[in-house]
């Protein structure tokens, strides 16, 4: 990877003191996925990845509309979602999108602040500041859009006790799989149509106060057929991080345009999830069912030792271990990560997720981005969409 790209990295404090501090933000409260099975789907999160259950909303709880299932692991909540008849608009959206992120909640100190800010600084809004009351006490939520039909919603939960959010019950099951060892949510991507990066990462600018610390073109990231532009973006404290991705011009079809086909518009494209031993999680979650993209080639493991000489990093990892794993390693001059991706979580080609495990490198592979590319480029033409 080239010193050019990385060099982004030095001064990202400097950089975040530009951040506007207009919305605070603690960090990622949860994930809501609509998805069209709940039970099933939960059933798949908690044997496949080692989530535990947490909390449930559904008819026994007097929720006649929807059913929500509530998983976790260490810092990392994800609520699955289904309509429970015909009317629910949530059908609209599984049918349009298939499963697939619709909320990325946001943990705020004061979700009025919060709303109010971002709609006065041009936020369509989905939900108006509401109180939800149970006798453990009372929360605060509120909810804009951001790209397609995604939605941020503020939660403020300094008044309240309980296991998720009021209307929720414990969820007790005999069936809890060991936890693989994941973290927290490392960061977020969003994938949007031609030339809508510039625009989304404007309005993370302006509504939000995010800052663009990091930007790559389709100079940097292509392969002989398919290419993407990115930039990441970054609220002030560097708890929450997203990622934008749009298409480039290619020989072929990339990655990124597979997704807005079958995903049918703008959506979360993937979350990363961190952990403290990528080694042991991607070994446990292999011994799951979960499939990861195919293995880079050999000349790309041999590379390993000499990039991250060019920094004075030395690999603490067994390499042959990683290797045999297919997991990736990219380094910067603050040190390197080591990061795989699973293939999608679903029949369509939309939604998956990355296991990242950090020793001191801020970035997000960009020296990974052509051997990435070039396994997604592998199962497109299985799926014949290259």
């Amino acid at each position: 990877m080239s010193k050019k790209i990385e060099s982004v990295n030095y001064g990202l404090e400097k950089i975040f003191e530009g951040a506007q501090d207009f919305l605070p933000l603690l960090g990622t409260d949860y994930v809501e996925l609509y998805v069209g099975n709940a039970k099933q789907a939960a059933h798949f999160y908690k044997t496949a990845f080692g989530f535990q259950s947490l909390a449930y909303k559904g008819l026994e709880t007097g929720s006649r509309d929807t059913v929500s299932y509530v998983l976790k692991q260490d810092k990392i909540r994800l609520v699955l979602t289904s309509p429970l008849n015909s009317k629910q608009e949530i059908n609209k959206h599984v049918v349009k999108h298939g499963d697939g992120v619709k909320v990325v909640a946001l943990w705020v100190e004061d979700a009025r602040s919060a709303y109010e800010e971002t709609t006065k600084r041009g936020a369509k809004s989905f939900l108006e500041p509401t109180v939800e009351k149970d006798e453990n006490g009372e929360i605060v939520k509120a909810g804009i859009y951001t790209y397609g039909e995604t939605v941020h919603m503020f939660i403020e939960r300094k008044n309240f006790n309980g296991t998720f959010l009021p209307g929720y019950v414990k969820w007790e099951s005999d069936y809890n799989p060991e936890p693989v060892g994941l973290k927290y949510i490392d960061h977020m991507v969003g994938n949007v149509g031609w030339n809508e990066m510039n625009i989304w990462v404007k309005w993370y600018e302006d509504v939000m106060g995010f800052v663009n610390f990091l930007s790559f073109d389709d100079k940097q990231i292509h392969t002989e057929y398919s290419a993407l532009m990115s930039k990441v973006m970054s609220n002030g404290n560097g708890r929450i991080k997203f990622p934008i991705n749009e298409p480039a011009e290619g020989k072929k079809k990339s990655q990124i345009e597979e997704y807005l086909d079958f995903y049918e518009g703008p959506g979360v494209q993937h979350i990363a999830m961190a952990t403290d031993d990528i080694i042991k999680a991607v070994t446990d979650l292999r011994s799951r069912g979960i499939e990861f993209l195919s293995t880079p080639p050999d000349e790309y493991y041999n590379a390993i030792p000499g990039r991250l000489e060019e920094f004075s990093h030395e690999l603490h990892e067994d390499l042959k271990r990683l290797k045999g794993l297919g997991i990736m390693v990219d380094a910067d001059e603050e040190g390197y990560l080591l990061q795989i991706f699973t293939k999608p979580l679903q029949d369509r080609p939309t939604m998956f997720f990355e296991i990242i495990q950090r020793m001191g490198a801020k970035g997000f592979g960009a020296g990974n981005f052509k051997a990435l590319f070039e396994s997604i480029e592998r199962e497109q033409e299985l799926r014949g969409t290259l």
